[in-house]
Protein backbone atom coordinates (compact mmCIF):
# COMPACT_ATOMS: atom_id res chain seq x y z
CA UNK A 1 0.00 0.00 0.00
CA UNK A 2 1.38 3.42 -0.96
CA UNK A 3 1.93 5.94 1.82
CA UNK A 4 -0.77 8.29 0.49
CA UNK A 5 -3.29 5.43 0.46
CA UNK A 6 -2.22 4.30 3.94
CA UNK A 7 -2.53 7.82 5.41
CA UNK A 8 -5.97 8.21 3.82
CA UNK A 9 -7.07 4.88 5.30
CA UNK A 10 -5.64 5.83 8.72
CA UNK A 11 -7.80 8.96 8.80
CA UNK A 12 -10.90 6.81 8.36
CA UNK A 13 -9.62 4.16 10.79
CA UNK A 14 -8.92 6.69 13.56
CA UNK A 15 -12.03 8.76 12.94
CA UNK A 16 -14.18 6.90 15.50
CA UNK A 17 -11.43 6.17 18.04
CA UNK A 18 -10.62 8.24 21.10
CA UNK A 19 -7.23 6.60 21.76
CA UNK A 20 -4.77 4.39 19.91
CA UNK A 21 -1.27 2.94 20.34
CA UNK A 22 1.62 2.61 17.95
CA UNK A 23 1.10 -1.15 18.06
CA UNK A 24 -2.43 -0.67 16.67
CA UNK A 25 -1.09 1.00 13.53
CA UNK A 26 1.86 -1.39 13.25
CA UNK A 27 -0.43 -4.44 13.35
CA UNK A 28 -3.15 -3.08 11.08
CA UNK A 29 -0.85 -1.83 8.34
CA UNK A 30 2.09 -4.22 8.83
CA UNK A 31 4.57 -1.38 9.26
CA UNK A 32 7.57 -0.78 11.52
CA UNK A 33 7.63 1.44 14.59
CA UNK A 34 9.62 4.14 12.78
CA UNK A 35 7.16 4.13 9.86
CA UNK A 36 4.21 4.39 12.26
CA UNK A 37 5.86 7.41 13.96
CA UNK A 38 6.41 9.10 10.58
CA UNK A 39 2.78 8.43 9.62
CA UNK A 40 1.55 10.02 12.86
CA UNK A 41 3.70 13.05 12.09
CA UNK A 42 2.11 13.22 8.62
CA UNK A 43 -1.37 13.05 10.14
CA UNK A 44 -0.53 15.94 12.48
CA UNK A 45 0.76 18.01 9.55
CA UNK A 46 -2.57 17.44 7.80
CA UNK A 47 -4.35 18.91 10.82
CA UNK A 48 -5.55 15.82 12.67
CA UNK A 49 -5.87 16.83 16.38
CA UNK A 50 -3.58 14.18 17.91
CA UNK A 51 -2.14 14.51 21.42
CA UNK A 52 0.24 12.28 23.42
CA UNK A 53 -0.29 10.80 26.88
CA UNK A 54 3.15 10.05 28.36
CA UNK A 55 3.96 7.49 31.01
CA UNK A 56 4.28 3.75 31.42
CA UNK A 57 1.03 3.15 29.59
CA UNK A 58 1.40 6.05 27.18
CA UNK A 59 -0.87 6.31 24.19
CA UNK A 60 -2.15 8.73 21.56
CA UNK A 61 -5.52 10.42 21.71
CA UNK A 62 -7.76 12.50 19.46
CA UNK A 63 -9.24 15.75 20.73
CA UNK A 64 -13.01 15.62 21.03
CA UNK A 65 -15.36 18.11 19.39
CA UNK A 66 -12.83 18.86 16.67
CA UNK A 67 -13.28 18.35 12.94
CA UNK A 68 -10.80 15.91 11.50
CA UNK A 69 -8.86 16.92 8.42
CA UNK A 70 -10.52 16.25 5.06
CA UNK A 71 -10.17 12.81 3.55
CA UNK A 72 -7.38 12.68 0.98
CA UNK A 73 -8.48 11.43 -2.44
CA UNK A 74 -6.29 10.08 -5.19
CA UNK A 75 -6.54 11.92 -8.51
CA UNK A 76 -8.50 9.03 -10.04
CA UNK A 77 -10.96 9.23 -7.12
CA UNK A 78 -11.24 12.98 -7.71
CA UNK A 79 -12.05 12.40 -11.38
CA UNK A 80 -14.66 9.76 -10.49
CA UNK A 81 -16.36 12.08 -7.97
CA UNK A 82 -16.32 14.93 -10.48
CA UNK A 83 -18.12 12.93 -13.16
CA UNK A 84 -20.58 11.54 -10.63
CA UNK A 85 -21.39 15.15 -9.75
CA UNK A 86 -21.86 16.07 -13.42
CA UNK A 87 -24.75 13.61 -13.73
CA UNK A 88 -26.77 16.04 -11.59
CA UNK A 89 -26.77 18.47 -14.51
CA UNK A 90 -29.52 16.43 -16.19
CA UNK A 91 -31.88 16.94 -13.22
CA UNK A 92 -34.19 19.93 -13.10
CA UNK A 93 -34.75 19.16 -9.40
CA UNK A 94 -32.81 17.32 -6.69
CA UNK A 95 -33.62 16.57 -3.02
CA UNK A 96 -30.69 18.78 -2.03
CA UNK A 97 -30.39 22.56 -1.71
CA UNK A 98 -27.63 23.15 -4.18
CA UNK A 99 -26.69 24.71 -7.48
CA UNK A 100 -24.82 22.29 -9.71
CA UNK A 101 -23.04 25.24 -11.33
CA UNK A 102 -21.76 26.54 -7.98
CA UNK A 103 -20.87 23.01 -6.87
CA UNK A 104 -18.87 22.62 -10.06
CA UNK A 105 -17.04 25.91 -9.41
CA UNK A 106 -16.20 24.92 -5.81
CA UNK A 107 -14.93 21.54 -6.95
CA UNK A 108 -12.69 23.02 -9.65
CA UNK A 109 -11.28 25.54 -7.15
CA UNK A 110 -9.78 22.56 -5.30
CA UNK A 111 -7.90 21.40 -8.40
CA UNK A 112 -4.75 22.59 -10.08
CA UNK A 113 -4.86 24.28 -13.48
CA UNK A 114 -3.46 21.14 -15.11
CA UNK A 115 -6.08 18.93 -13.44
CA UNK A 116 -8.88 21.26 -14.56
CA UNK A 117 -7.61 21.07 -18.14
CA UNK A 118 -7.52 17.29 -17.84
CA UNK A 119 -11.13 16.94 -16.65
CA UNK A 120 -12.35 19.37 -19.32
CA UNK A 121 -10.70 17.15 -21.93
CA UNK A 122 -12.36 14.10 -20.41
CA UNK A 123 -15.77 15.83 -20.52
CA UNK A 124 -15.42 15.99 -24.30
CA UNK A 125 -14.74 12.28 -24.76
CA UNK A 126 -16.58 10.59 -21.86
CA UNK A 127 -20.34 10.19 -22.16
CA UNK A 128 -22.60 8.70 -19.51
CA UNK A 129 -26.11 7.47 -20.17
CA UNK A 130 -28.43 9.68 -18.13
CA UNK A 131 -32.15 10.27 -18.61
CA UNK A 132 -32.84 13.97 -18.93
CA UNK A 133 -35.24 15.24 -16.25
CA UNK A 134 -37.28 18.04 -17.82
CA UNK A 135 -39.97 18.47 -15.15
CA UNK A 136 -39.55 20.42 -11.92
CA UNK A 137 -40.35 18.54 -8.69
CA UNK A 138 -40.52 21.33 -6.14
CA UNK A 139 -41.05 19.25 -2.98
CA UNK A 140 -38.21 16.70 -3.26
CA UNK A 141 -36.34 18.16 -0.29
CA UNK A 142 -39.44 18.06 1.91
CA UNK A 143 -40.22 14.49 0.84
CA UNK A 144 -36.68 13.43 1.75
CA UNK A 145 -36.94 15.21 5.10
CA UNK A 146 -40.22 13.43 5.90
CA UNK A 147 -38.68 10.05 4.98
CA UNK A 148 -35.72 10.63 7.30
CA UNK A 149 -38.03 11.86 10.08
CA UNK A 150 -40.35 8.87 9.52
CA UNK A 151 -43.26 11.31 9.54
CA UNK A 152 -46.40 11.62 7.43
CA UNK A 153 -47.42 14.24 4.89
CA UNK A 154 -50.66 15.66 3.59
CA UNK A 155 -50.26 16.27 -0.11
CA UNK A 156 -52.29 17.59 -3.00
CA UNK A 157 -51.73 15.61 -6.19
CA UNK A 158 -52.70 16.38 -9.78
CA UNK A 159 -54.25 13.27 -11.30
CA UNK A 160 -56.24 13.28 -14.56
CA UNK A 161 -56.36 17.11 -14.40
CA UNK A 162 -57.98 16.96 -10.96
CA UNK A 163 -56.43 17.84 -7.60
CA UNK A 164 -56.75 15.01 -5.07
CA UNK A 165 -55.73 14.97 -1.40
CA UNK A 166 -53.75 12.17 0.22
CA UNK A 167 -52.35 11.44 3.67
CA UNK A 168 -49.19 9.45 3.06
CA UNK A 169 -45.95 8.29 4.64
CA UNK A 170 -43.15 8.26 2.09
CA UNK A 171 -40.30 5.76 2.43
CA UNK A 172 -38.54 5.76 -0.92
CA UNK A 173 -37.52 8.29 -3.58
CA UNK A 174 -36.35 7.10 -6.98
CA UNK A 175 -35.36 8.56 -10.33
CA UNK A 176 -36.50 6.44 -13.27
CA UNK A 177 -36.99 7.12 -16.97
CA UNK A 178 -36.58 10.89 -16.64
CA UNK A 179 -38.96 11.32 -13.68
CA UNK A 180 -38.74 11.53 -9.90
CA UNK A 181 -41.07 9.14 -8.02
CA UNK A 182 -41.94 8.96 -4.32
CA UNK A 183 -43.23 5.71 -2.87
CA UNK A 184 -45.33 5.60 0.27
CA UNK A 185 -48.25 4.19 2.22
CA UNK A 186 -51.58 5.97 1.78
CA UNK A 187 -53.15 6.00 5.23
CA UNK A 188 -56.82 6.00 4.30
CA UNK A 189 -56.46 2.76 2.34
CA UNK A 190 -53.22 1.36 3.88
CA UNK A 191 -52.09 0.69 0.32
CA UNK A 192 -48.75 1.14 -1.37
CA UNK A 193 -48.77 4.09 -3.81
CA UNK A 194 -46.23 5.62 -6.18
CA UNK A 195 -46.52 9.36 -6.83
CA UNK A 196 -44.85 11.25 -9.67
CA UNK A 197 -43.15 14.05 -7.78
CA UNK A 198 -43.68 16.82 -10.33
CA UNK A 199 -47.45 16.28 -9.98
CA UNK A 200 -47.41 16.98 -6.22
CA UNK A 201 -48.72 20.56 -6.03
CA UNK A 202 -48.60 21.05 -2.24
CA UNK A 203 -47.08 19.21 0.72
CA UNK A 204 -47.40 19.69 4.48
CA UNK A 205 -45.38 17.53 6.85
CA UNK A 206 -47.34 16.44 9.91
CA UNK A 207 -45.92 16.81 13.42
CA UNK A 208 -47.30 13.46 14.56
CA UNK A 209 -44.91 10.61 13.78
CA UNK A 210 -46.32 7.51 12.17
CA UNK A 211 -46.27 4.03 13.65
CA UNK A 212 -44.06 2.67 10.83
CA UNK A 213 -40.28 2.64 10.56
CA UNK A 214 -38.56 3.00 7.18
CA UNK A 215 -37.16 -0.54 7.42
CA UNK A 216 -40.63 -1.93 8.16
CA UNK A 217 -42.17 -0.16 5.17
CA UNK A 218 -39.40 -1.23 2.80
CA UNK A 219 -39.78 -4.87 3.86
CA UNK A 220 -43.52 -4.73 3.32
CA UNK A 221 -43.51 -2.61 0.17
CA UNK A 222 -43.78 -5.38 -2.42
CA UNK A 223 -46.26 -7.31 -0.29
CA UNK A 224 -48.44 -4.21 0.17
CA UNK A 225 -48.29 -3.37 -3.53
CA UNK A 226 -49.57 -6.80 -4.55
CA UNK A 227 -53.34 -6.87 -4.11
CA UNK A 228 -55.42 -9.97 -3.49
CA UNK A 229 -56.75 -9.72 -7.07
CA UNK A 230 -53.28 -9.49 -8.64
CA UNK A 231 -52.52 -11.68 -11.66
CA UNK A 232 -49.22 -13.56 -12.03
CA UNK A 233 -47.61 -13.71 -15.45
CA UNK A 234 -44.76 -15.51 -17.20
CA UNK A 235 -43.47 -14.19 -20.50
CA UNK A 236 -40.73 -16.14 -22.24
CA UNK A 237 -38.38 -13.98 -24.29
CA UNK A 238 -35.38 -14.72 -26.50
CA UNK A 239 -32.01 -14.72 -24.77
CA UNK A 240 -30.97 -11.59 -26.70
CA UNK A 241 -33.89 -9.64 -25.21
CA UNK A 242 -32.56 -9.76 -21.65
CA UNK A 243 -30.85 -6.43 -22.36
CA UNK A 244 -34.29 -4.87 -22.88
CA UNK A 245 -35.27 -6.09 -19.41
CA UNK A 246 -32.08 -4.68 -17.85
CA UNK A 247 -32.73 -1.28 -19.42
CA UNK A 248 -36.27 -1.03 -18.06
CA UNK A 249 -38.25 -3.13 -15.62
CA UNK A 250 -40.25 -2.66 -12.44
CA UNK A 251 -40.13 -3.98 -8.85
CA UNK A 252 -42.99 -6.37 -9.57
CA UNK A 253 -40.87 -8.17 -12.20
CA UNK A 254 -37.86 -10.46 -12.16
CA UNK A 255 -35.81 -12.22 -14.84
CA UNK A 256 -35.06 -15.95 -14.63
CA UNK A 257 -32.34 -17.28 -16.90
CA UNK A 258 -31.92 -21.03 -17.40
CA UNK A 259 -32.85 -23.28 -20.29
CA UNK A 260 -35.37 -20.49 -21.02
CA UNK A 261 -35.28 -16.74 -20.43
CA UNK A 262 -38.48 -15.77 -18.62
CA UNK A 263 -39.85 -12.51 -17.23
CA UNK A 264 -42.00 -13.33 -14.20
CA UNK A 265 -44.12 -11.01 -12.11
CA UNK A 266 -47.61 -9.80 -11.40
CA UNK A 267 -49.95 -6.93 -12.19
CA UNK A 268 -53.02 -5.65 -10.42
CA UNK A 269 -56.46 -5.09 -11.96
CA UNK A 270 -56.63 -1.91 -14.08
CA UNK A 271 -52.90 -2.20 -14.87
CA UNK A 272 -53.47 -4.37 -17.95
CA UNK A 273 -52.86 -1.55 -20.43
CA UNK A 274 -49.64 -0.57 -18.71
CA UNK A 275 -48.26 -4.13 -18.69
CA UNK A 276 -49.30 -4.70 -22.32
CA UNK A 277 -47.50 -1.55 -23.47
CA UNK A 278 -44.43 -2.68 -21.56
CA UNK A 279 -44.20 -5.99 -23.42
CA UNK A 280 -44.80 -4.33 -26.79
CA UNK A 281 -41.21 -3.06 -26.46
CA UNK A 282 -39.95 -6.63 -26.81
CA UNK A 283 -41.45 -7.02 -30.29
CA UNK A 284 -40.65 -10.36 -31.92
CA UNK A 285 -38.50 -11.38 -28.95
CA UNK A 286 -41.63 -12.51 -27.06
CA UNK A 287 -41.95 -16.30 -27.46
CA UNK A 288 -44.80 -17.29 -25.12
CA UNK A 289 -47.23 -15.46 -22.84
CA UNK A 290 -49.06 -16.77 -19.78
CA UNK A 291 -51.86 -16.35 -18.85
CA UNK A 292 -53.93 -16.13 -22.03
CA UNK A 293 -55.76 -13.09 -20.62
CA UNK A 294 -52.50 -11.10 -20.79
CA UNK A 295 -51.84 -12.31 -24.31
CA UNK A 296 -55.29 -11.06 -25.35
CA UNK A 297 -54.61 -7.66 -23.76
CA UNK A 298 -51.34 -7.40 -25.70
CA UNK A 299 -53.12 -8.42 -28.91
CA UNK A 300 -55.75 -5.72 -28.32
CA UNK A 301 -52.99 -3.14 -27.76
CA UNK A 302 -51.35 -4.14 -31.06
CA UNK A 303 -54.68 -3.93 -32.87
CA UNK A 304 -55.42 -0.47 -31.44
CA UNK A 305 -51.97 0.71 -32.52
CA UNK A 306 -52.53 -0.74 -36.01
CA UNK A 307 -55.92 1.01 -36.28
CA UNK A 308 -54.34 4.29 -35.21
CA UNK A 309 -51.70 4.17 -37.94
CA UNK A 310 -54.27 3.16 -40.56
CA UNK A 311 -56.13 6.40 -39.82
CA UNK A 312 -53.06 8.59 -40.34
Amino acid sequence: MKKSERINDMIRYLNNREYFNLSDLMAKYNISKSTALRDISSLEQLGMPIFTEHGRHGRYGLLKNRLLSPIIFTIDEVYALYFAMLTLESYQSTPFHLSVTKLNEKFENCLSKNQIQQIHKMKKVLQFEVNQHNHVSQFLDKILKSVLNESTCKIQYLKNNEHKNYHVQFFKISARFGQWYATGIEFNTNKHRVFRCDKITSLEEQDINSHFSIDHLIRRSLEIYKSEESIDFEVEISAQAKDIFYKEHYPSMKLEIGSKTVVKGFYNPREEEFIANYFLKYGHHVLTVKPDSLKHVIQDAIQNLFNHYQKL
